[in-house]
């Protein structure tokens, strides 16, 4: 055998190792593979192609187009490489780049329809709409060269995109002739479920629910495993829980022996707090093999049975065998607020470990160049992902938007996920800049941010499920500001200061905190729902009543110590009941394990109800049935303590040592109600018989608690919004990045 045959062996034993593993999924190794054939032979067209795609697949963008240009060296006129270099340089925020690469792809094959389809996103991403339109109508011109069935890929392709943007009436227009074209085709009835699945995503968009449910309902015909757990996502994210449980049922049915279908019921059924018969869905998975997903999934469980310890303990374990500052270490910071077991050092020593190693690479601050302040407005960005109905971040922000002073800032806003609703839509009106960036990298989003020119970024978000810390502790703008997302410290490298106020963070505080404090006056964040929901009428029936303690948390927020707190103000006051409602009461499981607790602690369960989630407006109204409402610890209540206190209830609050335990005693502080926290357990319990002798007492205070709220300047978004301005420009004045002059 010659030498140059062994040679062309290896090479070739080499190239299709590597594809085999790149089939797998396994890209670090086919990556391997591709290099020592490129070793062998560096002409080796379709080896760097797959090595550049390698790459991409492993997030490494900039090495992808380095690739990329690799393989253009060897061959300037491939399509597929100037294709991908663009895909690469749009990841890496280079939109001039990848303009010119797709232009130049297009230009190679104007006979093939992808290209154009990417400079047509691309055009619309910055709205440039005329000229998408025209770019767009090219690549139907080149599909047509191929099939009609590719010209309806085209409209999907388009339509998809669309919908990821959230422009559903384009995404709409491109569906409809898509389906006809499609069905005209000849597409079988599962490919068409496809299309009705996108058709009622884009639909619920719009807020044309009827029509939508309609093409959901055509799209769960579909018998192929992929789009049911597709559909299920989609109706998930447009909160219809029940229905994308009944869809994955459906796909668990017809696949059986998957443990795919199984994990995401499995999933799904944790999410929505039927915690029984997800742990006997997660077992069978397990009985499968090993499965990324399954500690995450149990430790979600764990957290909404009340038992944040075991769950931190689950998750510092993935932590440490992926420390990289990413997903995993965000669930443990999120998770470890709710544990009894850390005090304020703990919680900033813990999350500065988490994030330590996204401190590599952080972009230095005097390379952020901004124009001097005097004579424009400032730019100012949000990220955040839950402006949608009845989430927490929107019920305080909605507000800001609204009352923002124009003349003095500019909003942008870069939705990165979660819900849309008639409430995103409300605050995208009120944004002048919305930018839709769920599907965008990191550094692609950065690289906007750095185009938009901000000068403070807020983030929304701190580590909730589309946390960007990554991307902030590499620093994307000159100020960044942690506000409302994340209740206390990030830990996060180069996130600059936290907006908190007096009572969350006192004089003192400061070295629990990896941020700089910015306190507002009053409390730190306004409640002024914009939503109207009438009082109860206060007769004289609730004095002579059963007295009524209650709580309205998610179960996480139950921990030991919360249960025992409880326990004693039930032993204390005499003939006195408890209502704790709770997301997870919906599990009778979950409700008798509650029940075991207090049981434990020699609680008459005669005495506790456990209520269900119910909509809003009858939560709203269900206060109507409780006289005081006893906050847990060490993770307070938030929104629901204002709800309660704005529908007339009184709330007795623990004061503990961190920003997450010391919000109760800010509302109810901001409220005139400074008698109603306590410093310790046994004053909880002390404010709890003393503030419940007196009946008459209890009602007189709850008929004039919205009059007394509104009068009093934690209720007044007006002030508030002006006062949130005035820390965002004493921060920008305390550190003097962007010159004034």
């Amino acid at each position: 055998m010659s030498q140059t045959s062994e040679a062309g062996q290896e090479i070739a034993a080499r190239f299709n190792g590597a594809n085999a593993a790149f089939r797998e999924g396994r890209w670090a190794v086919a990556l391997e593979g591709f290099e020592a054939a490129l070793v062998l032979d560096e002409q080796l067209e379709p080896a760097g192609i797959q090595a550049a795609r390698c790459h991409a697949n492993l997030g490494n963008w900039a090495a992808a187009r380095d690739a990329f240009a690799r393989v253009l060296m060897i061959n300037p006129a491939s399509y597929t490489a100037w294709l991908e270099s663009g895909h690469a340089c749009r990841r890496l925020g280079l939109f001039d780049d990848a303009e010119a690469a797709y232009r130049r792809a297009a230009g190679l094959a104007p006979n093939r329809h992808e290209a154009f389809v990417s400079l047509a996103r691309l055009q619309e991403e910055f709205g440039n709409f005329d000229a998408a339109d025209e770019t767009l109508a090219k690549a139907l011109d080149a599909a047509r060269t191929t099939s009609m069935q590719t010209v309806a890929k085209v409209h999907r392709m388009m339509a998809r995109y669309r919908i990821e943007q959230k422009m559903p009436e384009r995404a709409l227009a491109s569906l409809e002739v898509g389906i006809r074209i499609a069905a005209d085709a000849g597409a079988d009835v599962n490919e068409l479920c496809e299309w009705q699945l996108d058709r009622g995503n884009a639909l619920m968009l719009m807020g044309e629910k009827e029509r939508a449910y309609k093409a959901f309902g055509a799209a769960s015909a579909s018998t192929v495993e992929a789009t049911l757990q597709r559909l299920a996502q989609v109706s998930y994210a447009h909160n219809l829980w029940v229905e994308a449980g009944d869809v994955l049922r459906r796909s668990a049915e017809l696949n059986p022996a998957s443990p795919h279908s199984l994990l995401a019921l499995a999933k799904h059924l944790a999410e929505c707090w039927n915690i029984t018969e997800a742990e006997q869905l997660l077992d069978k998975v397990d009985a499968f093999g090993p499965n990324a997903e399954s500690a995450g999934i149990r430790a979600n469980m764990d957290i909404r049975r009340g038992d944040a310890e075991a769950a931190v303990n689950i998750l510092i374990e993935e932590a440490k065998a992926n420390h990289t500052g990413g997903r995993e270490c965000s669930r443990v910071a999120m998770t470890s607020l709710y544990c009894d077991t850390y005090d304020a050092k703990g919680i900033l020593d813990l999350h500065k470990w988490l994030f330590e190693p996204l401190a590599a690479h952080a972009r230095d601050r005097s390379s952020l160049r901004r124009k001097p302040l005097k004579g424009r407005r400032i730019r100012l960005g949000f990220i955040a992902a839950d402006l949608h109905y009845q989430h927490p971040v929107n019920i305080f922000m909605q507000p800001i938007l609204r009352e923002l002073d124009r003349e003095k800032f500019e909003c942008f806003v870069y939705a990165c996920g979660g819900l849309f609703d008639d409430q995103t839509r409300l605050a995208r009106e009120r944004a002048e800049h919305w930018l839709e960036v769920e599907a965008w990298s990191d550094t692609q989003l950065a690289a906007r941010i750095e185009q938009d020119q901000i000068d403070i970024l807020v983030d929304l978000l701190g580590h909730t499920a589309h946390s960007r810390g990554a991307m902030l502790a590499r620093r994307a703008a000159p100020y960044q500001v942690n506000y409302l997302g994340y209740p206390g410290t990030t830990g996060l490298p180069n996130m600059d200061w936290l907006i908190s106020d007096g009572v969350v963070t006192p004089e003192g505080a400061e070295e629990f905190y990896s941020e700089k404090i910015a306190r507002l006056p009053g409390t730190v964040f306004c409640y002024a729902p914009e939503e109207e929901y009438p009082l109860p009428t206060f007769n004289a029936e609730m004095e002579t009543r059963q007295l009524t303690f209650g709580a309205v948390n998610n179960a996480a927020k139950f921990s030991r110590k919360t249960l025992a707190l409880y326990a004693r103000v039930l032993e204390a006051v005499p003939n006195s009941r408890m209502i704790i409602r709770a997301p997870s009461f919906g599990d009778k499981q979950a409700v008798a394990l509650f029940q075991q607790r207090f049981e434990e602690l020699g609680t008459d369960l005669s005495r506790l109800t456990f209520l269900p989630p119910v909509a809003m407006p009858d939560m709203m109204a269900a206060y109507a049935d409780i006289d005081v409402v006893l906050d847990p610890h060490p993770y307070n209540g938030g929104t629901t303590t204002m709800q309660a206190l704005w529908m007339g209830v009184p709330v007795i609050t623990l004061e503990g040592h961190q920003f997450v335990s010391r919000m109760g005693a800010s509302f109810v502080r901001a409220a005139g109600l400074e008698d109603w926290v306590a410093a310790n357990e046994d004053a909880y319990v002390a404010v709890a018989v003393a503030k419940t002798k007196n009946r008459k007492q209890l009602l007189n205070l709850k008929k004039g608690m919205r009059k007394k709220l509104l009068a009093r300047p934690a209720w007044d978004p007006v002030a508030h919004t002006r006062n949130f301005e005035k820390a965002l420009l004493d921060i920008i004045d305390s550190e003097s990045v962007i010159p004034a002059e």
